[in-house]
Protein backbone atom coordinates (compact mmCIF):
# COMPACT_ATOMS: atom_id res chain seq x y z
CA UNK A 1 0.00 0.00 0.00
CA UNK A 2 1.17 3.52 -0.84
CA UNK A 3 2.79 6.43 1.45
CA UNK A 4 -0.30 8.06 0.79
CA UNK A 5 -2.52 5.45 1.52
CA UNK A 6 -1.14 5.15 5.35
CA UNK A 7 -1.80 8.87 6.53
CA UNK A 8 -5.56 8.43 4.98
CA UNK A 9 -8.29 7.98 8.00
CA UNK A 10 -8.86 4.71 8.60
CA UNK A 11 -12.69 5.49 7.53
CA UNK A 12 -11.77 6.40 4.36
CA UNK A 13 -9.18 3.22 3.89
CA UNK A 14 -11.97 1.06 5.15
CA UNK A 15 -14.75 2.57 2.68
CA UNK A 16 -12.54 2.98 -0.22
CA UNK A 17 -9.81 1.27 -0.47
CA UNK A 18 -11.55 -2.23 0.93
CA UNK A 19 -9.44 -5.03 0.00
CA UNK A 20 -11.15 -8.00 -2.30
CA UNK A 21 -10.96 -11.23 -1.36
CA UNK A 22 -9.15 -13.46 -3.99
CA UNK A 23 -11.27 -13.70 -7.62
CA UNK A 24 -12.85 -17.41 -8.00
CA UNK A 25 -11.43 -19.22 -10.35
CA UNK A 26 -14.65 -19.74 -12.41
CA UNK A 27 -15.10 -15.60 -12.93
CA UNK A 28 -15.14 -15.09 -16.57
CA UNK A 29 -13.04 -11.79 -17.42
CA UNK A 30 -15.27 -9.16 -19.44
CA UNK A 31 -14.18 -8.90 -22.65
CA UNK A 32 -15.49 -7.21 -25.91
CA UNK A 33 -14.90 -7.46 -29.61
CA UNK A 34 -11.67 -6.09 -31.22
CA UNK A 35 -12.41 -5.23 -34.69
CA UNK A 36 -8.79 -3.43 -35.00
CA UNK A 37 -8.14 -7.58 -35.18
CA UNK A 38 -8.89 -9.36 -39.09
CA UNK A 39 -10.67 -11.84 -37.55
CA UNK A 40 -12.79 -9.29 -36.17
CA UNK A 41 -14.08 -7.86 -39.77
CA UNK A 42 -17.73 -9.10 -41.36
CA UNK A 43 -18.01 -11.60 -38.43
CA UNK A 44 -20.31 -14.70 -39.11
CA UNK A 45 -23.56 -14.56 -36.54
CA UNK A 46 -22.21 -17.39 -34.53
CA UNK A 47 -19.11 -15.92 -34.48
CA UNK A 48 -20.34 -12.40 -33.16
CA UNK A 49 -22.30 -14.28 -30.50
CA UNK A 50 -19.41 -16.44 -29.10
CA UNK A 51 -17.67 -12.92 -28.71
CA UNK A 52 -20.73 -11.22 -26.72
CA UNK A 53 -20.95 -13.84 -24.05
CA UNK A 54 -18.78 -12.17 -22.26
CA UNK A 55 -19.66 -8.44 -23.06
CA UNK A 56 -22.30 -8.34 -19.86
CA UNK A 57 -25.44 -7.20 -20.00
CA UNK A 58 -28.36 -8.54 -22.41
CA UNK A 59 -25.14 -9.29 -25.28
CA UNK A 60 -24.25 -12.09 -22.78
CA UNK A 61 -28.16 -13.15 -22.58
CA UNK A 62 -28.08 -13.43 -25.80
CA UNK A 63 -24.79 -15.75 -26.08
CA UNK A 64 -26.50 -17.46 -23.33
CA UNK A 65 -30.01 -17.92 -25.56
CA UNK A 66 -28.01 -19.41 -28.08
CA UNK A 67 -26.38 -22.48 -25.80
CA UNK A 68 -29.68 -23.37 -25.03
CA UNK A 69 -31.23 -23.10 -28.20
CA UNK A 70 -28.13 -25.11 -29.22
CA UNK A 71 -28.49 -27.33 -25.99
CA UNK A 72 -32.39 -28.44 -26.90
CA UNK A 73 -31.98 -29.08 -30.58
CA UNK A 74 -29.35 -31.43 -29.73
CA UNK A 75 -30.46 -33.40 -27.34
CA UNK A 76 -31.30 -36.93 -28.06
CA UNK A 77 -33.43 -40.18 -26.40
CA UNK A 78 -33.55 -43.81 -27.43
CA UNK A 79 -34.70 -44.75 -30.95
CA UNK A 80 -38.16 -46.09 -30.73
CA UNK A 81 -37.58 -49.37 -31.32
CA UNK A 82 -36.14 -49.75 -27.75
CA UNK A 83 -39.13 -47.75 -26.30
CA UNK A 84 -41.92 -49.60 -25.01
CA UNK A 85 -45.46 -48.71 -26.68
CA UNK A 86 -46.98 -46.21 -24.20
CA UNK A 87 -43.56 -44.57 -24.94
CA UNK A 88 -43.91 -44.28 -28.34
CA UNK A 89 -44.80 -40.72 -28.74
CA UNK A 90 -43.44 -37.31 -28.40
CA UNK A 91 -40.89 -35.89 -30.86
CA UNK A 92 -38.54 -38.40 -33.14
CA UNK A 93 -36.00 -36.78 -35.48
CA UNK A 94 -35.45 -38.35 -38.88
CA UNK A 95 -33.57 -41.28 -37.35
CA UNK A 96 -36.30 -42.38 -35.22
CA UNK A 97 -34.27 -41.36 -32.25
CA UNK A 98 -36.61 -39.19 -29.88
CA UNK A 99 -35.67 -35.13 -29.39
CA UNK A 100 -36.94 -32.18 -27.67
CA UNK A 101 -40.54 -31.31 -28.37
CA UNK A 102 -39.66 -27.10 -29.25
CA UNK A 103 -42.65 -25.09 -28.27
CA UNK A 104 -42.42 -21.79 -30.17
CA UNK A 105 -44.91 -18.63 -28.89
CA UNK A 106 -44.99 -15.59 -30.52
CA UNK A 107 -47.16 -12.14 -30.79
CA UNK A 108 -48.86 -10.82 -33.76
CA UNK A 109 -47.08 -8.03 -34.06
CA UNK A 110 -43.95 -10.06 -34.76
CA UNK A 111 -45.90 -11.66 -38.39
CA UNK A 112 -46.48 -7.93 -39.00
CA UNK A 113 -43.11 -6.88 -39.01
CA UNK A 114 -40.63 -8.90 -41.16
CA UNK A 115 -39.86 -10.95 -38.54
CA UNK A 116 -42.53 -13.04 -40.03
CA UNK A 117 -39.88 -14.80 -42.89
CA UNK A 118 -37.33 -15.97 -39.86
CA UNK A 119 -40.34 -17.44 -38.35
CA UNK A 120 -41.65 -18.84 -41.80
CA UNK A 121 -38.11 -20.42 -41.97
CA UNK A 122 -38.42 -22.15 -38.78
CA UNK A 123 -41.29 -23.81 -39.50
CA UNK A 124 -40.90 -25.02 -43.09
CA UNK A 125 -37.84 -26.65 -42.23
CA UNK A 126 -40.01 -28.33 -39.32
CA UNK A 127 -37.33 -26.57 -36.54
CA UNK A 128 -40.31 -26.16 -34.06
CA UNK A 129 -42.93 -28.76 -33.41
CA UNK A 130 -45.76 -26.63 -32.17
CA UNK A 131 -46.71 -23.11 -32.14
CA UNK A 132 -48.87 -20.89 -29.94
CA UNK A 133 -49.28 -17.10 -31.33
CA UNK A 134 -53.05 -14.89 -30.99
CA UNK A 135 -55.18 -14.28 -33.10
CA UNK A 136 -53.71 -11.19 -35.22
CA UNK A 137 -50.54 -13.83 -35.27
CA UNK A 138 -53.02 -16.01 -37.79
CA UNK A 139 -55.01 -13.53 -39.55
CA UNK A 140 -51.57 -11.19 -40.29
CA UNK A 141 -49.89 -14.20 -41.76
CA UNK A 142 -52.90 -14.50 -44.46
CA UNK A 143 -53.35 -10.63 -45.05
CA UNK A 144 -49.61 -10.53 -46.01
CA UNK A 145 -50.39 -13.29 -48.86
CA UNK A 146 -53.25 -10.79 -49.73
CA UNK A 147 -51.66 -7.40 -49.79
CA UNK A 148 -48.35 -5.93 -48.44
CA UNK A 149 -47.57 -4.02 -44.84
CA UNK A 150 -45.72 -0.86 -45.12
CA UNK A 151 -43.76 0.91 -43.49
CA UNK A 152 -44.01 4.15 -41.18
CA UNK A 153 -43.37 6.11 -38.36
CA UNK A 154 -43.85 6.32 -34.92
CA UNK A 155 -44.87 9.63 -34.76
CA UNK A 156 -47.91 9.19 -37.09
CA UNK A 157 -51.01 10.79 -36.24
CA UNK A 158 -54.15 8.20 -35.20
CA UNK A 159 -56.84 10.70 -36.27
CA UNK A 160 -55.05 11.62 -39.17
CA UNK A 161 -54.21 8.05 -40.32
CA UNK A 162 -57.55 6.92 -39.44
CA UNK A 163 -59.21 9.47 -41.55
CA UNK A 164 -57.43 7.92 -44.60
CA UNK A 165 -58.02 4.06 -43.73
CA UNK A 166 -54.51 3.20 -42.17
CA UNK A 167 -53.92 1.13 -38.95
CA UNK A 168 -50.75 2.03 -37.76
CA UNK A 169 -48.98 -1.21 -35.51
CA UNK A 170 -46.02 0.68 -34.22
CA UNK A 171 -44.26 2.26 -37.32
CA UNK A 172 -46.05 -0.27 -39.53
CA UNK A 173 -48.89 0.83 -41.59
CA UNK A 174 -51.86 -1.72 -42.76
CA UNK A 175 -54.31 -0.21 -45.09
CA UNK A 176 -58.09 -1.01 -44.37
CA UNK A 177 -58.26 -2.58 -47.61
CA UNK A 178 -56.33 -5.40 -46.55
CA UNK A 179 -58.94 -6.16 -44.30
CA UNK A 180 -61.50 -5.91 -46.75
CA UNK A 181 -59.30 -8.57 -49.12
CA UNK A 182 -58.97 -11.07 -46.32
CA UNK A 183 -63.23 -10.91 -45.55
CA UNK A 184 -63.42 -11.61 -49.12
CA UNK A 185 -60.87 -14.38 -49.04
CA UNK A 186 -62.20 -16.18 -45.68
CA UNK A 187 -65.94 -15.89 -45.96
CA UNK A 188 -66.04 -18.55 -48.58
CA UNK A 189 -63.79 -20.97 -46.68
CA UNK A 190 -66.12 -20.32 -43.57
CA UNK A 191 -69.64 -21.15 -45.38
CA UNK A 192 -67.36 -24.56 -46.45
CA UNK A 193 -66.49 -24.97 -42.84
CA UNK A 194 -70.07 -24.78 -42.02
CA UNK A 195 -71.67 -26.61 -44.64
CA UNK A 196 -69.01 -29.82 -43.83
CA UNK A 197 -69.72 -29.31 -40.31
CA UNK A 198 -73.58 -29.87 -40.56
CA UNK A 199 -73.08 -32.49 -43.03
CA UNK A 200 -71.08 -34.33 -40.51
CA UNK A 201 -73.31 -33.77 -37.74
CA UNK A 202 -76.35 -34.54 -39.61
CA UNK A 203 -74.71 -38.26 -39.84
CA UNK A 204 -73.02 -38.50 -36.64
CA UNK A 205 -74.87 -36.61 -34.78
CA UNK A 206 -73.71 -34.05 -31.36
CA UNK A 207 -71.59 -37.17 -30.26
CA UNK A 208 -69.44 -36.47 -32.43
CA UNK A 209 -67.57 -34.17 -30.40
CA UNK A 210 -64.21 -36.24 -29.82
CA UNK A 211 -61.02 -34.32 -28.50
CA UNK A 212 -59.00 -36.84 -30.14
CA UNK A 213 -60.61 -36.25 -33.65
CA UNK A 214 -58.66 -36.64 -36.44
CA UNK A 215 -57.95 -33.45 -39.05
CA UNK A 216 -59.82 -34.61 -41.66
CA UNK A 217 -63.28 -34.43 -39.39
CA UNK A 218 -65.04 -31.39 -39.33
CA UNK A 219 -65.89 -30.36 -35.85
CA UNK A 220 -63.53 -27.73 -36.04
CA UNK A 221 -61.19 -26.33 -33.38
CA UNK A 222 -59.00 -23.30 -33.85
CA UNK A 223 -55.57 -25.32 -34.49
CA UNK A 224 -57.75 -27.29 -37.18
CA UNK A 225 -59.62 -24.58 -38.58
CA UNK A 226 -55.71 -22.37 -39.03
CA UNK A 227 -54.57 -25.94 -40.55
CA UNK A 228 -57.49 -25.51 -43.10
CA UNK A 229 -56.53 -22.06 -43.33
CA UNK A 230 -52.85 -22.64 -43.77
CA UNK A 231 -53.90 -25.28 -46.72
CA UNK A 232 -56.68 -22.70 -48.64
CA UNK A 233 -53.90 -19.89 -48.29
CA UNK A 234 -51.38 -22.19 -50.58
CA UNK A 235 -49.00 -19.78 -50.28
CA UNK A 236 -45.04 -20.44 -49.57
CA UNK A 237 -44.43 -17.14 -48.15
CA UNK A 238 -47.22 -17.97 -45.47
CA UNK A 239 -46.02 -19.54 -41.98
CA UNK A 240 -49.24 -21.23 -41.61
CA UNK A 241 -48.95 -22.75 -44.79
CA UNK A 242 -45.87 -24.73 -43.79
CA UNK A 243 -47.63 -25.20 -40.86
CA UNK A 244 -50.02 -27.27 -42.63
CA UNK A 245 -47.52 -28.59 -45.09
CA UNK A 246 -45.35 -29.89 -42.12
CA UNK A 247 -48.16 -30.88 -39.94
CA UNK A 248 -47.00 -28.39 -37.05
CA UNK A 249 -49.92 -27.71 -35.17
CA UNK A 250 -50.57 -24.00 -33.85
CA UNK A 251 -52.78 -23.31 -31.00
CA UNK A 252 -54.44 -19.54 -30.51
CA UNK A 253 -56.62 -20.06 -27.63
CA UNK A 254 -57.57 -16.30 -28.61
CA UNK A 255 -58.69 -16.90 -31.90
CA UNK A 256 -61.94 -14.01 -31.43
CA UNK A 257 -59.31 -11.67 -30.87
CA UNK A 258 -58.78 -9.98 -33.76
CA UNK A 259 -60.21 -9.39 -37.34
CA UNK A 260 -60.67 -13.49 -37.29
CA UNK A 261 -63.34 -12.72 -34.76
CA UNK A 262 -64.90 -10.12 -36.84
CA UNK A 263 -65.04 -12.73 -39.51
CA UNK A 264 -66.30 -15.20 -36.97
CA UNK A 265 -69.15 -12.58 -36.02
CA UNK A 266 -69.91 -11.45 -39.27
CA UNK A 267 -70.57 -15.16 -40.31
CA UNK A 268 -73.18 -15.93 -37.74
CA UNK A 269 -75.69 -13.21 -39.33
CA UNK A 270 -74.42 -14.22 -42.97
CA UNK A 271 -75.28 -18.07 -41.63
CA UNK A 272 -77.94 -17.47 -38.97
CA UNK A 273 -79.76 -20.05 -37.48
CA UNK A 274 -76.34 -22.17 -38.42
CA UNK A 275 -73.24 -21.65 -36.77
CA UNK A 276 -69.88 -22.21 -37.33
CA UNK A 277 -68.49 -23.97 -34.24
CA UNK A 278 -64.90 -24.16 -32.42
CA UNK A 279 -63.97 -26.80 -29.64
CA UNK A 280 -61.17 -24.73 -27.76
CA UNK A 281 -61.45 -27.54 -24.92
CA UNK A 282 -60.20 -30.20 -28.02
CA UNK A 283 -56.94 -28.27 -28.24
CA UNK A 284 -56.18 -27.41 -24.74
CA UNK A 285 -55.89 -31.28 -24.62
CA UNK A 286 -53.92 -31.72 -27.60
CA UNK A 287 -51.44 -28.83 -26.31
CA UNK A 288 -51.42 -30.50 -22.76
CA UNK A 289 -50.96 -33.51 -24.38
CA UNK A 290 -48.21 -32.92 -26.45
CA UNK A 291 -46.25 -31.88 -23.36
CA UNK A 292 -46.75 -34.53 -21.54
CA UNK A 293 -45.72 -37.17 -24.02
CA UNK A 294 -42.77 -34.92 -24.82
CA UNK A 295 -39.31 -36.53 -23.76
CA UNK A 296 -37.71 -33.27 -23.13
CA UNK A 297 -39.52 -29.68 -23.82
CA UNK A 298 -38.35 -26.82 -24.91
CA UNK A 299 -39.77 -22.89 -24.99
CA UNK A 300 -38.96 -20.17 -27.56
CA UNK A 301 -41.27 -17.19 -26.55
CA UNK A 302 -41.14 -14.55 -28.60
CA UNK A 303 -43.03 -11.85 -26.52
CA UNK A 304 -45.43 -12.25 -23.80
CA UNK A 305 -49.09 -12.48 -22.55
CA UNK A 306 -51.40 -15.33 -23.65
CA UNK A 307 -48.71 -17.09 -26.17
CA UNK A 308 -45.98 -16.84 -22.92
CA UNK A 309 -48.37 -18.40 -20.27
CA UNK A 310 -50.08 -20.71 -22.55
CA UNK A 311 -47.13 -22.75 -23.39
CA UNK A 312 -45.83 -22.35 -19.93
CA UNK A 313 -49.12 -23.98 -18.84
CA UNK A 314 -48.75 -26.99 -20.93
CA UNK A 315 -45.49 -27.71 -19.37
CA UNK A 316 -46.54 -27.44 -16.35
CA UNK A 317 -48.68 -30.49 -17.04
CA UNK A 318 -45.14 -32.95 -17.36
CA UNK A 319 -43.79 -30.62 -14.44
CA UNK A 320 -41.66 -28.84 -16.34
CA UNK A 321 -39.95 -26.95 -19.15
CA UNK A 322 -36.59 -28.67 -20.12
CA UNK A 323 -35.24 -25.27 -21.52
CA UNK A 324 -36.63 -21.82 -21.80
CA UNK A 325 -35.72 -18.96 -23.69
CA UNK A 326 -38.00 -15.77 -23.24
CA UNK A 327 -36.98 -12.50 -25.13
CA UNK A 328 -39.55 -9.51 -24.37
CA UNK A 329 -39.21 -6.51 -23.26
CA UNK A 330 -41.69 -6.90 -19.80
CA UNK A 331 -40.62 -5.78 -16.44
CA UNK A 332 -41.53 -8.09 -13.85
CA UNK A 333 -42.36 -5.05 -10.74
CA UNK A 334 -46.12 -4.91 -11.65
CA UNK A 335 -46.54 -8.69 -11.57
CA UNK A 336 -47.28 -9.28 -15.04
CA UNK A 337 -46.66 -12.71 -16.57
CA UNK A 338 -44.89 -10.96 -19.79
CA UNK A 339 -42.42 -9.15 -17.02
CA UNK A 340 -41.65 -12.36 -15.20
CA UNK A 341 -38.41 -14.00 -15.02
CA UNK A 342 -38.05 -17.76 -15.94
CA UNK A 343 -37.55 -17.89 -12.41
CA UNK A 344 -41.14 -17.80 -11.32
CA UNK A 345 -42.31 -20.05 -13.47
CA UNK A 346 -39.90 -22.46 -11.52
CA UNK A 347 -42.12 -21.73 -8.74
CA UNK A 348 -45.15 -22.77 -10.54
CA UNK A 349 -43.73 -25.70 -12.09
CA UNK A 350 -43.88 -24.68 -15.22
CA UNK A 351 -40.14 -25.05 -15.83
CA UNK A 352 -38.24 -27.30 -14.02
CA UNK A 353 -35.35 -26.10 -11.30
CA UNK A 354 -32.51 -27.32 -12.76
CA UNK A 355 -33.52 -26.61 -16.70
CA UNK A 356 -31.44 -24.44 -18.68
CA UNK A 357 -33.38 -20.96 -18.93
CA UNK A 358 -32.64 -17.18 -19.57
CA UNK A 359 -34.80 -14.19 -20.29
CA UNK A 360 -33.44 -11.54 -22.75
CA UNK A 361 -34.69 -8.24 -22.79
CA UNK A 362 -35.06 -7.05 -25.83
CA UNK A 363 -37.06 -5.68 -28.71
CA UNK A 364 -37.59 -9.48 -30.39
CA UNK A 365 -37.00 -7.97 -34.17
CA UNK A 366 -33.34 -7.07 -33.16
CA UNK A 367 -32.08 -9.81 -31.38
CA UNK A 368 -33.83 -12.68 -32.39
CA UNK A 369 -32.77 -12.84 -36.03
CA UNK A 370 -29.28 -12.58 -34.39
CA UNK A 371 -30.28 -15.96 -32.45
CA UNK A 372 -31.39 -17.66 -35.96
CA UNK A 373 -28.86 -17.01 -37.92
CA UNK A 374 -25.89 -18.31 -35.14
CA UNK A 375 -28.28 -21.72 -34.53
CA UNK A 376 -31.20 -23.05 -36.48
CA UNK A 377 -29.82 -20.97 -39.59
CA UNK A 378 -25.79 -21.26 -38.96
CA UNK A 379 -25.55 -24.36 -41.20
CA UNK A 380 -23.09 -25.88 -38.65
CA UNK A 381 -24.12 -29.32 -38.01
CA UNK A 382 -25.52 -30.15 -34.38
CA UNK A 383 -23.38 -32.37 -32.48
CA UNK A 384 -26.13 -34.69 -30.46
CA UNK A 385 -26.12 -35.34 -27.20
CA UNK A 386 -27.25 -37.69 -24.33
CA UNK A 387 -27.64 -36.85 -20.71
Amino acid sequence: MSDINEKLPEMLQNAVLMESVPVPEHFVKVEGIDYSKENAKDMRASDLISAMKTMGFQASSVGQACDIIDNMRSWRGKHIDELDDHDKKGSFDENGVQKTTIFMGYTSNLISSGLRETLRFLVQHKMVDAIVTSAGGIEEDFIKCLAPTYLGEFAWKGAELRKEGMNRIGNLVVPNDNYCKFEEWIVPILDKMLEEQEEYVKKHGDSCLDANQELNVPIWTPSKMIDRLGKEINDERSVLYWAHKNKIPVFCPSITDGSIGDMLFFHTFKASPKQLRLDIVADIRKINSMSMEASRAGMIILGGGLIKHHIANACLMRNGADYAVYINTGQEFDGSDAGARPDEAVSWGKIKAEAKSVKVYADVTVVFPLIVAATFASGKGIKYTKE
